[in-house]
């Protein structure tokens, strides 16, 4: 059963994938990546070894393959039943082995967007980026990661995971109780790399005092791994100002930015001054009291 309905589906898939042109493809991939065409006769047999690895695992149809050296990148989708609708599919990203058939499985979901490539070490290859949620028709949290060629296994592998998932950047489900606000961007950093950070703000109104979170997200400069950091405390107020205003994030890659907290920061109010004139019908006849008129 499950094979007929892959093969029901993946004409679909396959066609949808290419029609709907997504952001990461209209931008030039580097030399080392390349990703497959379903319809091109050269790229059959990374598209039937792709498929006999996936054999054993639990997928409808395959969504797209991008290769870079002997590893594949590889996106899946599962639909329930063939009533089932497309919104309600979830998602698998994958890394095959294009040597010995070796499957790992990275991320899943749903509402995958492919979000552009990005740097995130001087010289590294870049990287693609994805937004996706955890969940469909529910109080959904978004998050992002993007997929890296790790040199020393062969394989592709997602940064910043956490309890299996990227870094948290919208939640549709706050605590109840307060106000939270979230703000995220990836933005430019230094040496033509990018560096993304996180602002969460809860408000207990009358409670207690406002807590604020910020983190950044980048690669150790010595070892290449993955680095969160709380943001010290004296870059606070610039990191807030720059997440706010986000003149140098990465298009399609800022959230939060129209939120009261940082129209509030970005454009304070001025602040209403005493008035101190005196008013135009003063003419100076006042008298200290118990004077006679």
């Amino acid at each position: 059963m499950r094979g007929v309905l892959r093969s029901i589906f993946l004409g679909f898939f396959v066609a949808f994938a290419l029609a709907a042109a997504s952001p990461v493809r209209a931008q030039q991939p580097p030399d080392t990546f390349r990703w497959i065409d379903f319809h091109s006769p050269k790229d059959q047999d990374v598209v039937v070894w792709v498929t006999r690895s996936l054999e054993a695992e639990k997928w409808t149809a395959i969504r797209e393959i991008g290769v870079r050296y002997d590893a594949a990148l590889v996106v899946t989708t599962l639909r329930a039943t063939p009533q089932s609708a497309p919104n309600a599919d979830t998602f698998a990203v994958w890394s095959v082995s294009l040597t010995n058939h070796a499957v790992t499985a990275l991320l899943k979901g749903v509402n995958l967007h492919w979000s552009g490539w990005l740097r995130f070490a001087p010289g590294a290859p870049e990287e693609p980026g994805v937004l996706y949620d955890n969940c469909a028709e529910c109080a959904a949290t978004t998050y992002f990661t993007s997929f890296h060629y790790d040199v020393t296994q062969h394989a592709w592998t997602p940064r910043w995971l956490s309890g299996g998932q990227g870094i948290p950047v919208r939640s549709e489900n706050p605590p109840d109780g307060l106000t939270w606000t979230q703000v995220f961007a990836v933005m430019a950093g230094d040496n033509g790399r990018e560096l993304i950070a996180t602002w969460n703000h809860f408000d207990y109104g009358a409670q207690k005092p406002a807590e604020d979170y910020l983190y950044q997200y980048d690669l150790d400069p010595w070892s290449g791994l993955d680095r969160i950091q709380l943001v010290n405390e004296k870059q606070v107020s610039a990191m807030k100002l720059r997440l706010c205003r986000a003149q140098d994030a990465v298009r399609g890659l800022a959230l939060g930015q129209d939120s009261q907290l940082c129209q509030e920061l970005v454009k304070p109010q001025t602040e209403r001054r005493p008035v101190t004139t005196p008013p135009a019908n003063n003419r100076g006849q006042s008298r200290p009291p118990g004077q006679r008129r």
